[in-house]
C-alpha cells in the first residue's frame, strides 16, 4: 500500500492557477490508477499542496450564489475575485494569512473512503490548533473545524470542501491563521447566516508565525493519513 505523500509549497498563488494545477495532478493520479490494472507494479502518487491565495470567494457546486453579498463592482473594490468551483460545500473565502491545503490523494493507497478521509482532515486540524491551546470540534450539521460547536458562540476556524473522482481527491481545507476576517462579512460563510468565523490570531490576540503553523499542520496531516492501516 503506497502512502508516500509528495508535499509542495506553492506560496502565494492565484486561485485559478492552483485549481488548474490540482486538476492536472488529479488526472495524473487517475491515469496511474488505470495503469495499475495492466501493470500491478505501477504506483499511484499522493500530493499535498500548501498555498495562500489572493482575496477570492468560491462557491461549491451545491451552493447558493446569493450567499455572496457583493456585486462585481464591489468585488473589484475589495481587490477580490469570484469562482464557481466543483468542490462540495457552499460559499467561502480565501486570502492571505489563511493556510490552504489541497490533498490530491488516491484513497485506495490509504485503504479509506471519502467519509474517513474528511474525518482525518478534521482530525489533523483539531490536533494542529490544539498546539495553540485551542479546542477544535466537529459540528454534526457541517464539515470543518469549529470552536464552541453547538453553542451560540460557535465559530468556524477551518473550512473543508472536497471533490473526488475514482477515489482520487482534490480541493481540501482552509485554516484561518492571520486571516483578515472582515472579508467574511461579505458572505454567508458555507451558507450559514447565524454563525461566526474566527482565526488563530483573533483567538490568541497576536499574529502567528505562519511558517511554524504550516510545519505543525504538515506533521499532523502526515500522521493522520500515513498512520492508516
Amino acid at each position: 500500500m503506497n502512502k508516500r505523500i509528495i508535499v509542495e509549497d506553492l506560496g502565494l498563488s492565484e486561485y485559478k492557477t492552483t485549481w488548474e494545477y490540482q486538476e492536472m495532478l488529479m488526472q495524473r493520479v487517475i491515469d496511474q490508477k488505470q495503469a495499475k490494472k495492466t501493470n500491478p507494479g505501477q504506483e499511484s502518487e499522493n500530493y499535498l499542496l500548501f498555498v495562500e491565495h489572493p482575496h477570492v470567494y468560491t462557491l461549491g457546486k451545491s451552493g447558493d450564489e446569493q450567499n455572496l453579498l457583493l456585486n462585481y463592482i464591489q468585488l473589484q473594490a475589495k481587490n477580490a475575485t469570484f469562482f464557481h468551483t466543483d468542490r462540495g460545500g457552499d460559499m467561502t473565502y480565501h486570502g492571505p494569512g489563511q493556510l490552504v491545503g489541497y490533498p490530491i490523494f488516491d484513497l485506495e493507497n490509504f485503504g479509506i473512503g471519502l467519509r474517513r478521509y474528511i474525518f482525518l482532515m478534521e482530525e489533523a486540524i483539531i490536533h494542529s490548533i490544539a498546539e495553540y491551546g485551542l479546542k477544535g470540534e466537529r459540528d454534526e450539521k457541517a464539515t470543518g473545524v469549529w470552536l464552541d460547536a453547538g453553542t451560540p458562540k460557535a465559530r468556524k476556524i477551518c473550512a473543508i470542501g472536497v471533490k473526488s473522482s475514482r477515489f482520487v481527491t482534490m480541493h481540501g481545507f482552509a485554516l484561518n491563521v492571520n486571516t483578515d476576517l472582515t472579508y467574511f462579512q461579505h458572505i454567508n460563510p458555507c451558507g450559514f447566516t447565524d454563525r461566526g468565523v474566527t482565526s488563530i490570531e483573533k483567538e490568541l490576540g497576536t499574529k502567528q508565525d505562519f511558517e511554524k503553523l504550516k510545519e505543525i499542520v504538515l506533521l499532523k496531516v502526515l500522521q493522520a493519513y500515513e498512520g492508516q492501516k
